[in-house]
């Protein structure tokens, strides 16, 4: 999954985005409004964590000038401000939830993995296709009660499949929601992370839950559709 934080304070921004890689995220992260926008509009993002008070563009504007550019993912804001009013315009705005500094870091990862799921029909921290379960928060993944061993980039690709399981991802979806802009893209990688997938959740051979389809993409299958 890919995040968006837009966080002016520099310690702060570091502290979510290493707090969010850390749960399997790739971050793209800004102190500037402006910047922020671009990427908000232009990126593909599965959650954004904004803060309102923001140099260049302020979050309230980043999130109306978003979501009338049809961007819908989640959006979570930070905010010092504690008046009522503030978190109900936030809201109004077309943000989904809001966070109140000073937090715990628990609470807004929870908050950001809830929103992701909920945006994708989940409703709980434990993804489960067939005999498959990937723990969201835990970052653990089983295969008929066995733990399976898994890289990051692994994790990231296999937790895009289950949250989209039954629907057709596209290599490029993948590219652009396991990787931060800034890093290095290997044109055939996509191919062996699933190669590497379908080597450790089907050693056998004999289920092969992960679809191949020519020209389209990939597919986790739902036991009702293998």
């Amino acid at each position: 999954m890919r995040a968006l934080v837009i966080e002016d304070d520099v310690d702060l921004q570091g502290q979510i985005r290493d707090q969010l890689r850390a749960e399997g995220f790739a971050v793209d992260a800004t102190g500037d409004g402006e910047e922020g926008l671009f990427f908000a509009e232009e990126y593909s993002i599965d959650v954004a964590i904004i803060d309102l008070g923001l140099p260049g563009k302020n979050g309230m504007e980043i999130i109306r000038e978003a979501r009338a550019a049809g961007r819908d993912f989640p959006i979570l804001i930070l905010t010092a401000r504690t008046r009522w009013q503030d978190k109900v315009e936030g809201l109004e705005a077309g943000a989904d939830d809001y966070v109140v500094k000073p937090f715990q870091p628990e609470e807004l990862m929870a908050r950001v993995q809830a929103l992701v799921r909920r945006s994708r029909g989940w409703s709980k921290p434990v993804l489960e296709v067939g005999d498959i379960s990937l723990d969201t928060a835990g970052q653990e993944v089983r295969v008929a009660g066995a733990p399976v061993s898994l890289t990051a980039y692994e994790f990231r690709v296999l937790q895009q499949l289950m949250l989209r399981a039954g629907d057709v991802v596209s290599k490029t979806e993948l590219y652009e929601h396991i990787y931060e802009e800034d890093d290095e893209r290997d044109s055939n990688v996509i191919e062996v992370f699933i190669r590497r997938l379908r080597t450790k959740l089907d050693p056998n051979g004999d289920r092969q839950p992960i679809e191949t389809l020519r020209g389209r993409g990939y597919r986790l299958l739902r036991p009702e559709t293998s």
